[in-house]
C-alpha cells in the first residue's frame, strides 16, 4: 500500500515536471510580442526622428553636412530595429548592405 502510494506520488511530480515546460511557450510567446510592440513603437519614433531631422535641414537649422550625419546615424538605428523586428516576426533579413 505504501509502495502504490510513494510510486503515485512519484508519477506525479514527473507529471508535474514535464508539463511545465509545455506551458512556457505562452510566456515567451506573450514575452516576444511586448518586444515586438516596443520594436514597433521605436521603430515610429526613429521615423519620426528622420523626418524631423530632414525638415529641420529644409529650414536651415541643420547645415547639410550636420543633416547627413545625423540622417546616417538615425538610419543606422532604424536598420538595426527592422532586423530585431525581422527575427522575432520570423523573417530573416536580406544579408548586410
Amino acid at each position: 500500500m505504501e509502495y502504490a502510494l510513494a510510486l503515485l506520488v512519484l508519477a506525479a511530480l514527473v507529471a508535474v515536471v514535464v508539463a511545465r515546460p509545455l506551458r512556457r511557450p505562452g510566456e515567451a510567446e506573450r514575452h516576444d510580442e511586448s518586444r515586438i510592440q516596443e520594436l514597433q513603437a521605436a521603430k515610429e519614433a526613429k521615423y519620426r526622428e528622420i523626418r524631423d531631422a530632414e525638415l529641420d535641414h529644409q529650414m536651415g537649422k541643420l547645415s547639410r553636412e550636420d543633416w547627413r550625419a545625423v540622417d546616417r546615424d538615425l538610419r543606422g538605428e532604424a536598420i538595426e530595429i527592422l532586423r530585431d523586428l525581422d527575427r522575432l516576426e520570423g523573417r530573416q533579413p536580406n544579408g548586410p548592405d
